[in-house]
């Protein structure tokens, strides 16, 4: 593998050290007073917080999907399995977190939460580099989201300055964004990432509308219980491409003793 960096890996390390530089230099931004507060206060069951607790039980269930598939996929790149397990996994811990910090908001829980978020963002566009870019890229992607996105909760805890963490949360979307543009390397999972950024942008707007949702649905859910769901359904583009090339690395296994080599 040659050591010098190819155009497109110039390319993400140039815009990765752009946003690193807007998040460090940029202005500083307070997280609103009333955050924690969330439009559906209602307890059922004996669980407070109710629906945007159990709203995360998707996350798991999807979670646990994604790692089951993985034992018997024959990926063709080894960085791209580990990006999908640590997406998988990931998802897993966010549905541990969550659920424990909608149980009782407070920043403690707050900050719990948003590192548990971290593994699964990293273990994504690690995936989407490593698919669209190099598979080295990919790995460097992992490294840089999970060590970003600890220092970014860590300077919110310490200073209350939450700007780091709107740089890595839409900074990285836009990097997917860049990503899902470019045409997918050979062998790469084909993943669907118009449908998981689709469904990423309608869960923001869900975030934001929660009271308002609250509101037009009757009183039924909120915005933030729904933005769980659909978040969590991002994970099916990424289960269904695994799926596929299950598929087809099983034909190609059986077919093997006729010359066939390429899985994935």
């Amino acid at each position: 593998m040659a050591l010098k960096p190819t155009p497109p890996e110039r390319a993400l390390l140039f815009v990765s050290a752009a946003l690193l530089l807007l998040a460090c230099l940029g202005p500083a931004l307070v997280q609103p007073a009333n955050y924690d507060h969330f439009a559906d206060q209602r307890t059922l069951w004996g669980v407070p917080h109710a629906l945007d607790v159990l709203s995360n039980l998707p996350f798991a269930l999807l979670g646990l999907g994604g790692c089951l598939a993985l034992r018997a996929w024959p990926p063709a790149q080894r960085t791209e399995q580990a990006c999908s397990a640590l997406f998988f996994g990931g998802l897993v811990a966010t549905a541990a977190v969550s659920g424990l910090y909608h149980w009782q908001p407070d920043d403690a829980g707050l900050a719990l939460d948003r590192l548990g978020m971290v593994l699964p963002f990293a273990g994504l566009l690690g995936l989407a580099t490593a698919g669209r870019v190099s598979t080295r890229a990919g790995g460097w992607t992992v490294a840089a989201m999970l060590g970003s996105g600890a220092l970014a909760v860590g300077v919110w805890v310490a200073s209350g300055n939450v700007l780091p963490w709107a740089v890595l949360q839409f900074g990285g979307m836009g990097l997917l964004l860049w990503l899902a543009a470019r045409r997918p390397l050979p062998c790469a999972l084909a993943v669907r990432w118009g449908a998981v950024i689709t469904l990423y942008g309608v869960a923001k707007l869900l975030e934001l509308a929660d009271a308002e949702v609250l509101a037009l649905s009757g009183g039924w859910v909120a915005g933030h219980s729904l933005k769980h769901m659909v978040a969590s359904l991002s994970a099916a583009p990424v289960l269904l491409a695994i799926w596929r090339a299950r598929g087809v690395g099983t034909i190609a296994l059986q077919q093997s003793d006729g010359g066939v080599t390429h899985v994935g």
